[in-house]
């Protein structure tokens, strides 16, 4: 054998072993490239599923909404009724309450009045009889 086929045989063998040093990984790349297909797969064949229990459940969830929508504009339409009553009733019986609580206070202004007129009244005539009763001693005496 000559150089030149001994370097032919090397450059042979050289080229081998770098095809099979980048067979391997290739060989591995393709095993996970498989294994990533194969999980796409299962992950669309549950997602199905998935979507399909999502779109009725938002379906019932807008049907709920819209029965809370209603059940929220009867609430504003009751709290505008009596908002409303509560105004006429503050109309009607306001003005004539309030008459009536004057009225009372007045009267029980004037009762006390007359309660402490009576009473400086009583004091001064027990002064005055006291008085008398004194003058009455001393011209006695």
């Amino acid at each position: 054998m000559s150089a030149g086929e001994w370097a032919g045989l090397i450059a042979a063998l050289a080229f081998v072993l770098l095809v099979v040093l980048v067979a391997v990984p290739l060989l591995k790349l393709g095993r996970t490239l498989d294994e990533t297909t194969l999980t796409i797969r299962q992950v669309r064949e549950q997602s199905a599923p998935i979507l399909g229990q999502a779109s009725t459940t938002v379906a019932h969830v807008n049907s709920n909404l819209e029965r809370v929508d209603d059940i929220t504009g009867n609430a504003a339409n009751v709290s505008s009724n009596v908002a409303a009553l509560t105004s006429v009733v503050a109309a009607t019986l306001g003005s004539p309450l309030i008459k009536v609580a004057a009225f009372s206070y007045g009267v029980r202004s004037a009762t006390r009045k007359k309660r402490e007129g009576q009473a400086i009244a009583d004091a001064a005539a027990r002064d005055k009889a006291a008085r008398r009763e004194r003058r009455a001693a001393r011209r006695a005496a």
